[in-house]
């Protein structure tokens, strides 16, 4: 099983912007699709959107309307695009495809 690797995050002001990245295998992303979730400390991973190898986007809904998927098969890479970020939205962000999990990446919204 080869890992997803996220990145991209970081600190941002509320009501900011942030853009991840995953890196992962076409394969096993053309087999599974992909899913971000995210994690605060003490917390039950959260699913925030998923992502099929045919395009197809689905989202939770307390970040419908703000989160935006999208994919560049020549790269293998998924994006997840975040506007107008919130404090309580601060978490541990991962990439998951098939069985395999990135090591996330912290995103920070300062009030």
């Amino acid at each position: 099983q080869v890992q997803p690797v996220e990145s991209g995050g970081g600190l941002v002001q509320a009501g900011g912007s942030l853009k991840l990245s995953c890196i992962y295998s076409e394969s096993i992303f053309r087999r599974f699709g992909m899913a971000w979730y995210r994690q605060v400390p003490g917390n039950q991973r959260e699913l925030v959107a998923t992502f099929t190898s045919g395009g197809t986007a689905n989202y939770a809904d307390i970040v419908k309307g703000r989160f935006t998927i999208s994919g560049d098969n020549a790269k293998s890479t998924v994006y997840l695009q975040m506007n107008n970020l919130s404090p309580e939205e601060t978490a541990v962000y991962y990439c998951a495809v098939g069985h395999g999990w990135g090591q996330g990446t912290q995103v920070t919204v300062s009030p």
